[in-house]
């Protein structure tokens, strides 16, 4: 199991803008592709941060490549791009952890 952590920091007053956007979009088009987002949060200093599961770094990639290959994705691209290109989400992290591994 390894999991994949992202850490996005909204520009201030678009985090429930985003946080929305997550919830009612991107979490279901991902599960729906078998990529869990175990857990979501926001933190009093105004980031935005989320783990989600592959069974090993192939399942990750396979499931991604479906994922970023698919209508569904293709149809909230520009909606997710827009975070990004309007100043919604200034920066972003990603970090892969395995369990037992510092």
């Amino acid at each position: 199991m390894i999991y994949q952590l992202r850490v996005y920091i909204p520009n201030r007053g678009m985090m429930d803008e985003w946080v929305k956007f997550f919830n009612e979009t991107l979490i279901p088009i991902q599960e729906k592709f078998g990529i869990k987002v175990e857990h979501a949060w926001a933190t009093e200093d105004n980031h935005f941060v989320w783990v989600r599961s592959f069974a090993d770094a192939e399942d990750m990639e396979t499931r991604q490549e479906a994922l970023y290959g698919s209508p569904d994705w293709a149809a909230v691209t520009d909606k997710a791009q827009s975070f990004h290109a309007t100043g919604y989400i200034k920066t972003m992290e990603s970090v892969l952890r395995s369990p037992g591994k510092p």
